[in-house]
């Protein structure tokens, strides 16, 4: 067994990626306060072919030298948008028919794993700020919320590394979706 070199893993151009398919998949960082968290969503987006990730409040924006640390150039290839507001965001996201997924811990809450994604659907994925997490209009705008269940001590992972959770599992529940309906 041997490591892969970067030029036998037959990755696509910027250019490319920006001419394929997408997921359907919009990330949206509500009030963000890392730019080094921004930067490793952008780069977990480029991963999975989100069709862009849209920046809401305080969430850094590129150029930033602290997202270009982690984003390792996937704000070259994922589209973006920034959002003064979480209502101005979601309303976009209602206009394009996306349906409202907010990372949350709720009352009325999804587990992650129970969560059934339909491939005719496009969906609007809302992490929040580190500290205190999704906007109360965002939860409550949302057709959905999903939590990650967890069994330690603490109460959330850190926003990058939910956001590779959750993009994981729905991107997977797409791709098996696609596969079973052939």
């Amino acid at each position: 067994m041997r490591k892969l070199k970067n030029s036998e893993l037959g990755r696509i151009s910027v250019e490319e990626f920006r001419e394929s398919d997408k997921t359907g998949l919009i990330l949206v960082l509500d009030n963000v306060r890392s730019a080094l968290n921004v930067g490793s969503a952008f780069r977990t987006a480029d991963a999975f072919r989100l069709e862009a990730v849209y920046l809401v409040g305080i969430t850094a924006k590129p150029p930033s030298r602290d997202i270009r640390k982690t984003a390792l150039g996937a704000t070259e290839s994922v589209n973006w948008e920034h959002f003064e507001n979480i209502e101005a965001c979601i309303a976009k996201l209602k206009e394009k028919n996306f349906k409202i997924i907010s990372i949350e811990q709720t009352d009325e809450k999804v587990y992650l794993q129970d969560f059934k994604v339909e491939s005719n659907h496009s969906y609007g994925l809302i992490f929040g700020n580190e500290v205190k997490g999704v906007s109360d209009f965002a939860v409550q705008e949302s057709d959905a919320c999903l939590e990650i269940p967890q069994f330690g001590t603490k109460h959330s992972l850190n926003i990058s590394v939910s956001i590779g959770v959750v993009l994981w599992d729905i991107f997977s529940k797409l791709q098996f979706q696609t596969i079973d309906s052939q």
